[in-house]
């Protein structure tokens, strides 16, 4: 029953993974994941979970920026869909790594403790970020577990938002245009398009809220922001300084997803189809470019608070009361600690941070 909560629990956050990870390499950002807490820095990532004993499991690797090796990929509008599409891979690891750490806990009674839970003194630190061999056997199975897990969620994944968020508001306002065929020109159908599409979305977002595991990631989720504003306003990284900072954050995959859900419905105006799959196929070719727009705009308004583009994310903003909730001091250690271990294999790497 624990092994089919936990997927469950998988299952919901990767469907919210864009409302929850924010995407950016040239920032500090990060992710709530279950009962834990991804940072990444432009080329370090660490999470940080926490285990229900309270020992904190972390993973740090460092990170190759994408346009560093390409310059195209740092071009506008497709730097956007790279780097969300490098975020989404990333979140995803993020997520598995975390639901590894939560199967493994029903599977075996063995503890992996590294990071912040007291190791014997002379280990190196390569040798603290890897599990006991007793408890070795464990973790592989509940990785091989979950990744075959991860395939099935993957195209469950797709296959629902297509479903959700292309499908069923287009199937809805063909309909309603059989009844009103007033409602058939294009501005007019593309905006009741557009409505039942944030319609649902919005219901989504707040139907698994009423969920108490999904509560606790949206806890996290708020832990993450903290952080990432104190870090980025130079104060120390303590729970007292960083729980003093806001929930809402203008670079979170809320407020992108709500801008691209706005934005959708005026390139959709642009398209000139009339047949239903002819509508539905554009839906699917536009998202790149919408996504890269929308990027843009996310990106923009980060670094110009008073202007009008950050006026058309107020709405993310807005939407983040939901996805965010204030943290415990556990929570926010929990990211507190995956800033500093990926802020110090960016230091060791000779990185370099642009704060917005």
């Amino acid at each position: 029953m624990r092994f089919l909560r936990n997927y469950l629990r998988f299952l919901a956050a990767v469907q919210l993974l864009p409302a929850l990870e924010s995407g950016e390499e040239t920032l500090v950002g990060g992710q709530a994941v279950l009962e834990g807490v991804m940072m990444r820095s432009p080329h370090a990532w660490a999470i940080a979970c926490r285990k229900p004993s309270g020992e904190v499991v972390t993973l740090s690797e460092p990170l190759e920026r994408p346009s560093e090796k390409h310059k195209w990929m740092a071009w506008p509008i497709v730097r956007g869909v790279m780097t969300l599409g490098y975020a989404m891979t990333l979140g995803y690891r993020a997520l598995r790594f975390s639901a590894n750490v939560a199967i493994e806990d029903v599977m075996s009674t063995d503890h992996v403790a590294t990071g912040v839970s007291p190791v014997p003194p002379k280990r190196s630190e390569a040798e603290q970020s890897q599990p006991p061999a007793s408890s070795k056997e464990g973790r592989e199975k509940a990785a091989a577990i979950s990744g075959w897990l991860a395939a099935v969620n993957v195209i469950i994944s797709i296959a629902f938002f297509i479903f959700m968020y292309k499908y069923i508001p287009l199937l809805a306002a063909t309909e309603l245009k059989k009844i009103d065929p007033a409602l058939g020109g294009r501005i007019i159908f593309n905006l009741v398009d557009g409505v039942i599409r944030l319609g649902l979305f919005l219901l989504f977002i707040w139907g698994v809220s009423l969920w108490k595991d999904i509560r606790r990631v949206y806890e996290y989720h708020g832990a993450e922001h903290k952080t990432v504003f104190a870090f980025e306003n130079g104060d120390p990284l303590t729970t007292t300084a960083v729980q003093k900072y806001p929930t809402f954050h203008p670079r979170c995959g809320t407020s992108f997803l709500m801008t691209v859900m706005l934005i959708s419905i005026g390139f959709y105006m642009l398209v000139p189809f009339t047949t239903f799959w002819a509508r539905f196929a554009s839906r699917i070719a536009l998202l790149p470019i919408i996504a890269g727009v929308s990027y843009e705009i996310i990106r923009f308004a980060a670094k110009h608070r008073g202007s009008l583009f950050a006026l058309m994310t107020a709405p993310g903003l807005w939407l983040q009361r939901i996805t965010t909730k204030p943290p415990s001091d556990e929570q926010a250690q929990c990211a507190i600690t995956a800033l500093d271990q990926a802020m110090s294999l960016e230091k060791e790497r000779g990185g370099e941070l642009v704060i917005a």
